[in-house]
């Protein structure tokens, strides 16, 4: 099990810790009985997400999270790419802080992993639920 954290035409956020963040998605994915396998982030601008997107995916739009699945039974792992300039116009449109914003994106994806989807209304909410108990225990 490893934990990466790479940038690709961005900074690295400095709000991220990564061995108190790396702990924490440990320890959620240990609470939806998983276990982590290697698990990279990528932290991007929105053209890079965007060129993400319509390379691999063929969307053409911008988001703040792309998810690359590489989970073999209980074993979650994957590329977690995340557009930084996504996260900030999010976080300034939904009044929440940055850093708080950036961990929701990050455990929205490991979510994903652990087999949580979010296309349906009620799968939604689902997911926004865990989210916000995911992020009640960051630092804990």
């Amino acid at each position: 099990m490893a934990f990466f954290f790479e940038t690709s035409d961005t900074s690295f956020p400095s709000c991220i810790k990564r061995r108190e963040t790396a702990k924490w998605i440990k320890n959620v994915v240990a609470g939806h009985r998983r276990k982590a396998g290697d698990i990279t982030y990528v932290f991007c601008s929105d053209s890079e997400i965007l060129r993400m997107n319509q390379l691999y995916l063929k969307h053409d739009y911008y988001t703040d999270i792309i998810t690359f699945d590489y989970s073999e039974g209980d074993t979650i792992a994957g590329d977690l790419f995340i557009s930084l300039d996504t996260v900030k116009s999010n976080s300034e449109k939904y009044r929440t802080d940055y850093a708080d914003e950036l961990r929701r994106v990050m455990i929205h994806g490991i979510l994903h992993l652990c087999g949580f989807d979010d296309k349906l209304p009620a799968d939604a909410r689902q997911m926004r639920e865990k989210e916000d108990e995911a992020l009640s225990v960051y630092g804990v």
